[in-house]
């Protein structure tokens, strides 16, 4: 008898290799398909998610109403005090966003109040994705998305939504001089998704 067809415990030796072949290749397809759930996250392509935020308080300058009293007028006299209108916030910069990997509306600008700067979203939509961040870039909007990783950045967070009006915090001490764009990129892939030409 051939040493495969010899009789080991009730089945031949190439039962066996066939059996512990098997199981290798069903573990690592399991491996495998943990592994590309785990990184692709397929079920984003159809969640989406909604953020809707005012203006922060600090880009309005507070208004003041009521009576005032002169007292050093010879005669007591009140004067009411007219409201003043909160100051809008400078645009220091702003753009329509553009579509690269994945399809993305909206405007982004750049906003300073005093010491203050916030990078607004307004009417944004975009997909989800896995590990999704906003950032300012020295590279032009739209085009080929490689270009982004390839230069300056400034990372302001990860994406609050998909959809809605959006803020996010400029750190008081970020140098802005040559920034030309904000993004949405894909930490995980390094994709741009979409990107709004900005000049600052």
């Amino acid at each position: 008898m051939p040493v495969a067809e010899m009789l080991i415990g009730g089945g031949t030796v190439r039962d066996l290799v066939r059996k512990k072949v098997i199981w290798a290749v069903s573990a690592f397809v399991v491996v495998a398909v943990v592994v590309g759930m785990w990184a692709f996250q397929p079920w984003k392509l159809w969640t989406r998610s909604e953020v809707n935020e005012a203006l922060p308080s600090g880009f309005a300058v507070p208004t003041s109403s009521g009576p005032v009293t002169r007292e050093s007028s010879p005669e007591p006299t009140t004067a009411t005090a007219t409201a003043t209108t909160a100051a809008e916030p400078t645009v220091l910069a702003a753009g329509d966003f553009v579509t690269q990997e994945h399809e993305t509306h909206g405007t982004a600008s750049v906003l300073g109040s005093g010491d203050a700067r916030i990078l607004r979203l307004e009417g944004f939509s975009t997909s989800d994705g896995p590990d999704l961040h906003i950032w300012l870039s020295d590279a032009t909007a739209g085009g080929e998305w490689g270009k982004y990783d390839d230069g300056r950045h400034l990372t302001l967070g990860p994406m609050k939504a998909t959809d809605g009006n959006q803020n996010y915090a400029i750190p008081a001490d970020a140098d802005l001089t040559g920034l030309r764009s904000v993004v949405v990129w894909c930490d995980r892939f390094d994709v741009a998704f979409g990107s709004a030409p900005l000049t600052l």
